[in-house]
């Protein structure tokens, strides 16, 4: 394989990574402070405070997401430091501290998304090992895209960066490769993605509200 077959190779799955790390980052966590605390009957004194049940599931969530960031930082550093090694044999890619920053920025989203899908689906199941049964379809959402643009590689259109796992596919491409993104598209991936969070947080929120929610089955 040539050099510029090799780092096309590196950089098709490298969105996949970062995705599914950013995505799944908090998942153990944010499961266990929901089923998890419902089946050691924690979660029922929790919600007898004071404090708003919303406010409580978005504490939640917030602390996944710090979890998960931390997790991408490193594994942002880490990919750093090993592309710099890469150049020995034959593929060169480079990670500035820009483009981590921005890396970054467009993985957040993709935290929320995931964060508030697990609490949606584990304030729905009765037990962790149910929630934690849904991990492994929720593994192979960050990889069609993937498979797909390699199968049939498709020119950037706008309505792309507004859906899910491949909005971020071809940000991540475009960052990693020194491409231009234009406003619209920046604008179209933060109003879509962040706007696919809240939905799944009212979601999450209105669960959260059931009386049902703190019961042991």
């Amino acid at each position: 394989a040539t050099p510029q077959s090799r780092a096309g190779q590196v950089l098709a799955f490298l969105p996949y990574l970062l995705i599914l790390t950013a995505f799944l980052g908090g998942a153990y966590l944010i499961i266990d402070v929901t089923a998890g605390e419902r089946e050691r009957q924690s979660l029922e004194p929790l919600l007898a405070t004071p404090a708003s049940r919303a406010s409580i599931m978005t504490g939640k969530i917030l602390a996944a997401c710090a979890f998960g960031l931390l997790g991408l930082v490193l594994n942002l550093i880490a990919f750093k430091v090993c592309f710099q090694f890469s150049s020995g044999l034959g593929v060169k890619v480079e990670l500035l501290a820009s483009t981590i920053l921005l890396l970054l920025a467009v993985l957040i989203p993709i935290l929320l998304i995931g964060a508030c899908l697990l609490t949606l689906i584990s304030a729905s199941v009765k037990s962790v090992k149910e929630a934690q049964s849904y991990m492994s379809i929720l593994m192979m959402l960050p990889l069609l895209p993937t498979i797909i643009l390699m199968v049939n590689p498709v020119k950037n259109q706008l309505w792309m960066f507004a859906v899910p796992f491949l909005s971020q596919n071809q940000i991540i491409l475009k960052l990693v490769r020194g491409e231009d993104i234009s406003g619209a598209e920046w604008g179209v991936y933060f109003l879509a993605s962040l706007g696919l969070a809240a939905i799944l947080w009212a979601l999450a929120a209105r669960l959260y509200h059931k009386e049902k929610l703190a019961i042991s089955a």
